[in-house]
């Protein structure tokens, strides 16, 4: 019943909006995304990352899905491998029930970024799933990606044609300024994304999905909310919404989304520890968190991707 990303993306470039990629990592999370998602009539993709799958298992990841996907039939769920890093990675998600995955080998060299690329496609295409590259690198950790500040590289524009062509892989991710974690730019500093490159990248590869990693807002309301409840959180700082949202209406058609997400939930965590010390039942701080998720997502949904009410 998952399906691919193929017809969600087709439909997001021609309607100038994005799909939401959020990262799953237990129940609670994928609880709040799908619901806010049907609540609003959204597709959706859910992605796991390789940390994520060592963390919960993948049959755990891969059953909770299908379970979101029996409760809510009408909602399309592709589920992606978010920074896969190795052919036998993507092999044994795709094996194991995954529709889509990612194979990031932006760190290599071009030649051998299409040759690993090109040999996950072939695999994945005779098996009826997607795969998502990547040509340039952000800077940021999250999970297992970890590039050091100035060690990123815009995505080279006269590159796409020739690396979409060789490898003939479904969407590519591209750089042009966002960034993993929540400590994406200096404080004080005006976040700019590089719509040029996504313009040029654009008209080289018309109609080709784009697809931006790291793009997490990083809402000044939960690291105040964090800090306030024993967190330490100095100098978070996210992406414009409204860059974002811009981003979305040219051909960026999937914007990943994992950092808000355990912002939303982690603040309300703390907040609830501070005003209950008594309780102790994960069911009890669990529930709010759910909320903030489904909450947070909601709003991305409707204000940043555009994609409400697009089934």
């Amino acid at each position: 019943m998952l399906v691919t990303t193929k017809e969600m993306f087709k439909k997001a470039y021609d309607g100038g909006y994005a799909i939401g990629a959020f990262n799953v990592n237990n129940m609670e999370i994928i609880q709040g995304i799908t619901e806010a998602a049907n609540e609003l009539n959204s597709p959706l993709i859910l992605q796991v990352s390789k940390g994520a799958r060592e963390y919960a298992n993948h049959t755990y990841l891969v059953k909770l899905v299908e379970a979101a996907n029996i409760l809510y039939p009408n909602i399309p769920i592709a589920l992606h491998l978010d920074h896969g890093d190795s052919f036998e990675l993507c092999k044994s998600c795709i094996d194991g029930g995954f529709t889509s995955v990612m194979i990031d080998l932006s760190g290599k060299s071009f030649e051998e970024n299409v040759e690993g690329t090109k040999k996950v496609v072939e695999y994945a295409h005779e098996r009826g799933v997607v795969v998502e590259a990547e040509l340039g690198t952000l800077a940021g950790i999250e999970d297992e990606v970890n590039v050091e500040e100035g060690k990123q590289s815009y995505t080279d524009p006269s590159t796409v044609e020739e690396f979409v062509a060789k490898t003939n892989c479904d969407s590519l991710a591209i750089a042009i300024g966002t960034s993993h974690g929540a400590y994406k730019f200096k404080p004080g500093t005006k976040p700019q994304l590089r719509f040029d490159i996504l313009e040029e990248v654009s008209k080289r590869i018309p109609g080709f999905p784009i697809v931006l990693h790291g793009s997490s807002s990083v809402p000044k309301e939960f690291v105040d909310m964090v800090n306030q409840y024993g967190g330490n959180m100095p100098g978070a700082v996210g992406v414009p919404e409204d860059q974002l949202r811009h981003a979305a209406e040219l051909s960026v058609c999937k914007i990943n989304i994992d950092s808000d997400i355990r912002l939303a939930m982690t603040g309300n965590i703390r907040k609830y520890f501070a005003e209950h010390p008594d309780h102790f039942d994960p069911r009890q701080y669990l529930k709010p968190a759910r909320a903030a998720v489904k909450a947070m997502v909601a709003h991305k949904i409707k204000n940043v991707l555009g994609c409400a009410n697009k089934i």
